[in-house]
């Protein structure tokens, strides 16, 4: 299962979330059957989006991160509860293109590099929050450390990764989110830049062996820390029937109507999950309220 750890120094001048989310990525690429440079990009969005859920304060609150880029993988989405379960999709979940000179996957060739990158977040009030950046490299670490800095102005540090088998299948996915809280000296904000700058990859930290919350430290070292928080968040969608039957229902008389007399069939497909609901005519018709 993914693992996920928060933590804070002892000082509070520092926060840290990590997540080994190698089981929520090839979760997700099983389900879209993406490929390798597709799975990459999406998956570190997921493991971006479970982070940023996590940490929402109230237990109900949800945020989603979509990235409209001008690649060829189209838009991409990742939904998250506070607890850190995500779900997500792509537009275009098969894209083939050239590794880049260093062998890696061409994330930001998949993504695009113009374009913006939207976080909603729900917070039980009357109206969500909804925040856009542009996008500044499509590479997604950065873009998520260009979202901290310019709407919500936090000092951010952004580490996300996807290593890839050969057979398409995930081999590694992680990543980590390190903030300057209000206050944070300068002394703080070296030990962090110090850290950062000798880190390797996370991705091959996991490969090493070790643990997310090892790695979290490793990230705080100089301080001293406490854990705030631990889960197993999991790849998870939440449709059912009931659901996309309320949804429908919504539509109203005049296009449910329509819908009853001009389709034997109506089939619902989630993004999310890709399971496909079907309602006959005749159930669309007892939808319809009476008058």
């Amino acid at each position: 299962m993914a693992e996920l750890i928060r933590c804070i120094t002892s000082n509070g001048a520092v926060t840290a979330i990590g997540i080994d989310s190698t089981d929520i990525v090839a979760k997700a690429e099983q389900l879209h059957q993406t490929s390798a440079v597709v799975t990459a990009a999406l998956g570190r969005l997921l493991t971006a989006a479970s982070m940023m859920g996590n940490m929402l304060k109230g237990e109900k609150d949800t945020l989603t991160v979509k990235i409209e880029g001008n690649g060829p993988a189209g838009s991409l989405v990742a939904a998250a509860r506070s607890n850190g379960d995500v779900r997500g999709y792509v537009m275009n979940p098969v894209v083939e293109i050239p590794l880049k000179p260093n062998g890696k996957l061409d994330v930001c060739g998949a993504v695009g590099t113009e374009g913006n990158l939207y976080v909603l977040k729900d917070l039980g009030l009357k109206e969500p929050y909804n925040g856009f950046v542009p996008l500044a490299s499509g590479e997604i670490a950065e873009d998520i450390t260009a979202y901290y800095a310019m709407s919500e102005q936090i000092p951010t540090v952004c580490a996300l990764g996807v290593l890839v088998n050969p057979d398409l299948t995930v081999r590694k996915a992680g990543g980590y989110i390190i903030q300057l809280l209000p206050g944070a000296a300068e002394a703080d904000i070296s030990k962090i830049e110090e850290n950062v700058k000798h880190a390797k990859p996370v991705t091959a930290l996991l490969d090493e062996g070790k643990e997310i919350g090892q790695i979290v430290r490793e990230m705080l070292a100089g301080f001293e820390s406490e854990v705030l928080y631990t889960a197993r968040p999991v790849y998870r969608c939440g449709c059912s029937r009931a659901r996309v039957r309320s949804m429908l229902a919504s539509l109203g008389e005049k296009e449910l109507s329509q819908m009853a007399e001009e389709m034997p069939e109506v089939e619902v497909k989630c993004h999310f999950c890709n399971r496909v609901y079907r309602f006959t005519s005749a159930q669309i018709k007892k939808m319809i309220p009476e008058k």
